[in-house]
């Protein structure tokens, strides 16, 4: 048995060798982390473990136990939105909407780690996730509104 804290909250999982995008899903009953390609490809399934984006598909819940884990949900737990959030709604950046989570969940670790990221280090950070709907223009408008100066802290 181990113990995972998702978004704060205590979660006992017996087989930690469980996958962890499964667990977060029908264990923890979080279903704004997606399911997408299976091969940590497409990005859909990212979530933070301790500020990092990780590949939720590609883990198991042994390999995340004692660390700190955030899923889409956890961002707004008080109801108000995440600033990266709101600036994706803002900027009308889904279409879909299945690729949102995985997207904001990459953005939120880069403002994490570098409060001002420049163009490039902006697109390298988004080519890890991937939109069917091809609204890239729009999530990159989206992330320079949530980075911009002025705007409330990031995390």
């Amino acid at each position: 048995m181990v113990t995972i804290f998702i978004n704060g909250e205590p979660h006992d999982a017996a087989d930690p060798s469980r996958n962890l995008l499964s667990f977060i899903r029908f264990d923890a009953g979080l279903t704004g982390t997606k399911y997408g390609c299976g091969e940590g490809v497409c990005g859909a399934c990212t979530v933070l473990v301790d500020g990092q984006p990780l590949r939720s598909c590609l883990s198991t819940v042994g390999a995340v136990a004692g660390g700190s884990l955030t899923t889409i949900e956890g961002l707004a737990p008080e109801g108000a939105l995440h600033p990266v959030q709101q600036a994706f709604i803002d900027e009308q950046a889904m279409q879909c909407g299945y690729c949102i989570p995985g997207f904001i969940m990459t953005s939120v670790a880069l403002l994490n780690r570098e409060q001002s990221p420049d163009r490039a280090q902006i697109r390298e950070a988004l080519s890890q996730n991937m939109c069917r709907c091809g609204t890239y223009q729009r999530i990159l408008r989206a992330f320079e509104r949530a980075a911009s100066p002025g705007d409330v802290t990031h995390a």
